[in-house]
């Protein structure tokens, strides 16, 4: 039997609990990673006791709390508020979600929250987003045109348009792609479903003309074809968008192509 010892350092240990205010009648109790690689030490899950009367309904709205009035060190990204950034892309109840859109009433028991998982902690609810965003930038994602560009804007049918809902509403929030266990074990190679969601979405573009281009880039057995349709990205998206369809979509594309 193989046994795996993971490094010391690794180990998540029980933190500090911070306790209500008196008086406080509705609360909550907030489970939140804490991690500083610069420390040295361990990583640990602080609680923190928040007077739900006292504080806005969502996740996010307790966060800001709890590092406005009661810990100043807590560190997270956030920024829109709205559902639109991605900035506040976390792991909470054990789902990669939005914590400015994710309602702390559709939580039982405590609230735990976590970074993104499967990668690099620069600090408590903050992941690198360094390679995510490299991968993203390999599909090349801006229009590419070889005709001369026209004297007003390039034009689409409705039908041309309607091919890109489901792909342009995607805000890069990293919760699909780190949701993916074949992400997690091929990272370095296999592109992930957010990357491969927005490289479809430029191939079906009625305006992009490198569509062939696009697909000879993915036609690669790690790039594309680790995907193994989980569908973790599918069910995780605090959008509601569909990466494994578009997955299946582009190697549909391929097949027809040699065929």
């Amino acid at each position: 039997m193989a046994e795996f010892t993971l490094p010391r350092n690794s180990r998540v240990q029980e933190g500090r609990t911070f306790k209500a205010q008196e008086g406080a009648k509705n609360i909550r109790r907030f489970r939140v990673y804490r991690y500083d690689p610069d420390s040295g030490q361990n990583p640990r899950m602080d609680t923190y006791e928040v007077d739900m009367d006292r504080c806005g309904p969502m996740v996010l709205d307790a966060l800001l709390k709890i590092k406005n009035e009661v810990d100043s060190t807590l560190t997270l990204r956030r920024s829109c508020r709205e559902g639109v950034c991605g900035s506040c892309a976390m792991n909470i109840d054990g789902t990669n979600t939005l914590a400015c859109t994710h309602d702390t009433k559709d939580i039982k028991g405590d609230v735990k929250i976590y970074p993104l998982p499967h990668m690099p902690v620069i600090k408590d609810l903050v992941p690198d987003l360094t390679h995510f965003f490299a991968q993203y930038a390999t599909i090349k994602p801006w229009l590419q045109t070889e005709t001369p560009p026209p004297d007003r804007e390039r034009l689409q049918s409705k039908e041309e348009r309607a091919k890109l809902d489901g792909l342009y509403e995607c805000i890069l929030c990293a919760c699909c792609t780190t949701s993916c266990p074949s992400w997690w074990w091929n990272g370095d190679r296999y592109l992930g479903p957010a990357s491969l969601l927005q490289a479809y979405r430029w191939i079906v573009d009625s305006r992009d003309e490198a569509a062939g281009e696009r697909l000879d880039e993915l036609q690669d057995p790690f790039k594309l074809y680790r995907c193994h349709t989980i569908m973790n990205c599918t069910r995780t998206c605090p959008k509601g968008l569909n990466p494994a369809q578009a997955i299946a979509e582009v190697k549909k594309l391929i097949l027809e192509r040699e065929h």
